[in-house]
């Protein structure tokens, strides 16, 4: 109906507290997302623009039309606009300095099969940056590699398997491997940067909420990526997420989470190699 309406929206609407806490109910029970009382204005700025795409009045009845909803099509779109897919390119890069050595090592003890799941894609930077280091550390010939890449969000999926960049997502790239990479276009005046076949198909994309276990997944896994995603779970969560990452990782394997999280109190089963880096023994 136009900017008067939108400013409506935004200037007259408000998120009562029982409003807010059905919200962080229906968040909780299907993502795992535990909303701290802190994060009412988040919830209201990033709902009001769902609100106003489907020209819904109020929050409570966006809730109820969220719960209403049979396909579950809008739940999925509310969860992702409440989600945080904060993200780049080479993030906390030790991490990826330990993996080449751990990969080589591998591939120099004879291993000619690897399975890696990025826990968390969001838009797809750091599946692509471990699929460039898996390829700088052993190649294509040596070792038959493959990364799965998951997430919630199917709008966040969809930009990750699209694969293209604009010049300032792609700046912590080092130059040799952006160029190796990455195709330089330009579109309507403005350069992008394209991932290569070479890269993307080492990668598969799927959809998972990981507050839902156990995970369909039939292989053991080398190495698990689930970085900056506890942090937003509860200890209930968070201690069934490592289970799960135990079942799945085998001895030998690794689990790297962010830097500012930590599985001490769920770590049995792994020995911490350095802070936010797990081995399962």
């Amino acid at each position: 109906m136009g900017n008067q309406h939108c400013e409506y929206y935004e200037s007259n609407q408000e998120l009562t507290d029982s409003t807010f806490n059905k919200i962080r109910r229906v968040v909780y029970d299907k993502s795992g997302i535990s909303l701290g009382e802190n994060k009412q204005a988040l919830v209201r700025a990033r709902v009001a623009k769902r609100m106003r795409s489907l020209n819904i009045a109020t929050y409570d009845s966006y809730i109820n039309y969220v719960l209403s909803e049979t396909t579950g099509v809008e739940l999925e779109y509310m969860l992702d606009a409440i989600s945080t897919n904060t993200t780049h390119f080479y993030r906390e890069e030790s991490h990826f300095d330990l993996m080449r050595t751990i990969i080589r090592d591998w591939a120099k003890d004879g291993l000619r099969k690897m399975r890696i799941w990025c826990a968390a894609s969001s838009t797809g930077e750091e599946p692509y940056t471990l699929g460039i280091e898996t390829l700088e550390s052993i190649g294509h010939d040596q070792v038959n590699a493959k990364i799965l890449a998951t997430d919630i969000a199917p709008s966040v999926l969809k930009t990750a398997m699209v694969g293209e960049y604009s010049e300032d997502k792609v700046a912590t790239i080092p130059d040799h491997l952006r160029s190796h990479y990455f195709e330089r276009v330009k579109i309507n005046g403005d350069y992008i940067y394209k991932v290569k076949p070479m890269l993307k198909n080492l990668l598969i994309f799927r959809q998972m909420n990981l507050s839902v276990t156990p995970y369909a997944l039939k292989n053991q896994i080398d190495m698990i990526f689930c970085r900056n995603v506890m942090i937003y779970f509860d200890r209930t969560l968070r201690a069934r997420l490592v289970a799960e990452f135990k079942r799945l990782i085998r001895p030998g394997g690794y689990l790297f989470v962010g830097h500012a999280e930590s599985i001490t109190a769920f770590s049995e089963g792994f020995k911490c190699i350095k802070p936010s880096v797990y081995k399962r023994i």
